[in-house]
């Protein structure tokens, strides 16, 4: 049979089923091939990620009563390597025999785990902040763990009858994966989202509760998500299909930095670089480069020319810009522009990509363009493109001029003062997320739902990959560790709720934790394959509005749990199939995750308590360091204005957005017509059609910009669809590799310019035309310039 693409296979492949060999259950090679065809057929209908000649060759396996050639298909597909192109170029297909869990990998991974954590926590108070990522950790654990084999002991010690040592051997990429693994569940997600809680609480509501509650509540909030990843295995982690595009980055910088090795595939060619000096050139380039756009000439970062030429031009900026405006001419010389808010676009696969920036189009640009040159929903006196909240005079909204002393909403102020008002794309972000919440569910069930079912009645093994073949070999972590873990943090949430004043009944706390679950597949599927993730943080703000109306503090919690708990169990499954990849046993990566996320809620909480107690005039505006806890205010406001004014006032019946509840329809609607179209045109491009991502890919506009998206859609289309088409080989070797080469040199010039430069206080960065400050931002783009200024008031006549 002819190869579909991808490397030799490598003769150090180890499988626990190997070839020719009876099934774990005894059942006949004829049956065992027969059931892997079967289950490759339903897993591969619909999977947008598997090459469309894999598509064509299982149907004709299956329907042919040829048993050898079904044979050589299944030793393809899933004995020789993994039948995704881009998992083949970043996994090496074999397992090597190394040891995972050493106390080298402990001792550096708790030792990250605190620094991370810690940092992480001090600068989230302070304005600007800047995060350690788990890429620093990376990078900078490697040498750590190397200098650990020539410094300490080899001696051998003996404990409860199993040998141990100080030093096993050259530092290996299995330690390395775990050290990773406990920096990605410490501080993955930067700070754990109950310090924005317990910040909100403590600066604007007084409320104090100490450090029990804040203990519970960042543990509960941290760790109530490990119990799904673990209880979601058979779906989200075991399955070839589930190849969570941004571990790929990883594997590839673990397989860069502990091999070295020149490509096979591009050694008979002319480009024989090999991947780690490729990886440290790159790495030094963009690290040189990124100093101009972030330090030195800021205005390469948006390169909005047509705004320099006409500043005052109002339509014009609103057209062209690329802070408030809908970059339609987007340039940027910036990889942190491309990158923020959605990381690399080389990491995901085009399909991704493409319905990502219909959405872009169809909404962003051709939506919003209709709503804010016919003035629909007042836009005409409002920005184009900004994450504020606004009154009836076009300002920032003051929350302060509703309120009671209590914190609860005066009506009669209300009705004095203003309704709420928002930027044209963010308007259109919340219809948008009632479109996505609903066609991810619908999109699940019609495309996923067979596999699902077929999943949940299937052995361990049917169906498996090369990956999860091997990964057989070890034991696996129960299932009751991850029930027992998810158990217990049910019950110190309840406890959470219930012993302090949090006005958060105990029956809201259950819904809370049944939205994730019930989303957490539909979600994880999605993320798995695609790279994009649904969020539930405004499906869960709008139920709470409605469901305990008038209760801010309520509001924070309910969301916290409903829509963490799922946020943070994705990155447990995301880690989950890391170690899956690096062949590093499932026990030692339950306890790597359970112990790093307990530590670091413990390390946060107490650099908390230290910052709030010993920096003076903490989250002030007018803090000399600037540690004014810019997250407390924001997340102040966003609990004000869906705990206090509440959903109802703002998409109700006599809402200003009242017409942004068809999206609900919409979303339902949408999938299913695709869906059918799809049926009746199996072999077109409609199968690649998602409408989840199609409404759900721009959700981060704002804060995003419409200059991100369109720069991360072009550069991913270019490396993905172009470069990966023509020239595979390269792609196949160096397309991983230039995204974490551009992502780990850009954050250590950011790293240092923040610490080296604007944490000192010290130093300004050049003051010139296109310097920050300079003549490039005097324009309608960066003042957020509207089309008429109120003369008085603007909006309806009266409210309620």
């Amino acid at each position: 049979m002819v190869r579909f693409w991808g490397k030799e296979k490598d003769t150090g492949v180890s499988s626990a089923v190997e070839p020719g060999s009876p099934g774990a259950e005894g059942v006949p090679n004829a049956d065992i091939i027969q059931r892997d065809i079967r289950a490759l057929k339903v897993s591969a209908k619909w999977d947008p990620n598997l090459p469309r000649e894999a598509v064509e060759a299982i149907d004709q396996a299956y329907q042919t009563g040829d048993l050898e050639k079904k044979a050589v298909l299944e030793h393809t597909l899933l004995e020789e390597d993994s039948p995704y192109p881009e998992v083949r170029a970043a996994v090496r297909n074999y397992d090597e025999e190394m040891p995972a869990n050493t106390p080298r990998a402990w001792i550096i991974g708790m030792m990250w785990c605190t620094i991370g954590s810690g940092v992480n926590m001090l600068f989230s108070l302070r304005n600007p902040s800047i995060y350690l990522t788990p890429v620093v950790t990376l990078l900078l654990s490697y040498p750590f763990g190397v200098a650990w084999t020539y410094v300490m002991p080899t001696r051998q010690f003996k404990t409860f009858g199993k040998k141990w040592s100080l030093n096993s051997g050259p530092f290996n990429a299995k330690e390395h994966t775990i050290i990773v693994i406990m920096a990605n569940a410490s501080f993955g997600g930067t700070t754990a989202y109950s310090t924005d809680v317990l910040l909100a609480q403590e600066v604007f509501y007084g409320q104090k509760f100490g450090w029990g509650y804040q203990l519970l509540l960042t543990i509960t909030c941290q760790m109530l998500g490990l119990g799904l990843a673990g209880l979601t295995r058979k779906w989200l982690v075991e399955p070839a299909a589930m190849i969570w595009p941004s571990n790929l980055i990883i594997t590839t910088m673990f397989e860069t930095i502990h091999t070295r090795k020149t490509p096979d595939a591009l050694k008979s060619g002319s480009w024989t670089i090999g991947r780690y000096k490729y990886f440290l050139i790159v790495l030094v380039g963009i690290f040189v480069w990124e100093w101009f756009p972030l330090w030195i000439a800021p205005f390469l970062s948006a390169f909005t020319f047509v705004c320099w030429a006409a500043p005052n031009n109002v339509v014009v900026n609103q057209l062209f810009g690329g802070q408030t405006g809908l970059a339609l001419i987007p340039i940027t010389f910036d990889w942190t522009i491309i990158t923020a808010f959605l990381t690399s676009p080389l990491i995901f696969p085009f399909h991704a990509i493409a319905n990502t920036m219909i959405g872009v189009f169809v909404f962003t640009i051709v939506t919003c363009l209709g709503i804010h040159y016919t003035g629909a929903f007042y836009s005409e006196y409002l920005p184009m493109s900004t994450g504020g909240n606004f009154d009836n005079t076009g300002v920032r909204y003051n929350v302060s001029r509703i309120l009671t002393p209590e914190y609860t909403l005066d009506p009669q102020l209300y009705r004095e003062y203003s309704p709420i008002f928002l930027s044209t794309t963010f308007a259109l972000a919340y219809g948008l997320s009632f479109a996505t919440i609903i066609a991810v569910v619908v999109h699940t069930a019609l495309y996923d739902g067979q596999e699902i079912w077929a999943k949940w009645k299937a052995a361990r093994g049917e169906g498996a990959d090369i990956h999860q073949r091997m990964m057989m070999k070890y034991k696996e972590a129960p299932w009751y560790w991850y029930a027992a873990a998810f158990v217990t943090m049910f019950a110190l949430g309840l406890v959470t709720c219930l012993v302090w004043d949090t006005h958060l009944t105990w029956w809201a706390f259950i819904v809370a934790l049944l939205i994730s679950l019930f989303f957490y597949l539909p979600i994880g599927i999605i993320q798995a394959t695609t790279n994009v993730q649904i969020g539930l943080n405004v499906i869960t703000e709008f139920i709470i509005g409605y469901m305990q109306p008038g209760r801010p503090l309520a509001m924070m919690m309910f969301k916290m749990y409903g829509y963490i708990t799922a946020y943070q169990g994705l990155y447990f499954t995301q880690d989950i199939k890391l170690a899956h990849y690096m062949k590093v046993p499932q026990r030692v990566t339950f306890w790597a995750q359970f112990v790093a996320t307990l530590w670091s809620c413990i390390v946060q909480i107490a650099v908390f308590n230290w910052a709030l107690g010993a920096i003076d005039g903490v989250c002030t505006h007018d803090q000399k360091d600037n540690y004014t806890c810019p997250n407390a205010g924001v997340f102040f406001t966003a609990s004000i204005i869906w705990g206090v004014i509440g959903p109802k006032r703002i998409f109700g019946s006599e809402g200003v957005y009242s017409s942004l509840s068809w999206f609900f329809l919409v979303g339902l609607i949408a999938p299913i017509l695709v869906y059918l179209a799809a049926r009746k045109w199996p072999k077109s491009n409609l199968r690649y059609i998602n409408m989840p991502i199609i409404f759900g890919g721009t959700a981060y506009i704002p804060p995003a910009t419409p200059m991100t998206y369109a720069t991360w859609g072009i550069t991913g289309t270019i490396f993905n669809k172009f470069i990966k088409g023509r020239h595979r080989a390269w792609w196949t070797e160096y397309n991983f590799v230039t995204s974490a080469a551009l992502d780990s040199g850009t954050i250590i010039c950011l790293l240092l310019i923040f610490f080296a430069l604007q944490l000192p206080n010290k130093v300004t960065s050049p003051q010139w035309w296109g310097g920050w400050g300079g003549g490039f931002q005097n324009n309608m783009d960066w003042n957020a310039g509207v089309q008429k200024v109120a003369n008085g008031t603007f909006g309806p006549k009266t409210w309620k």
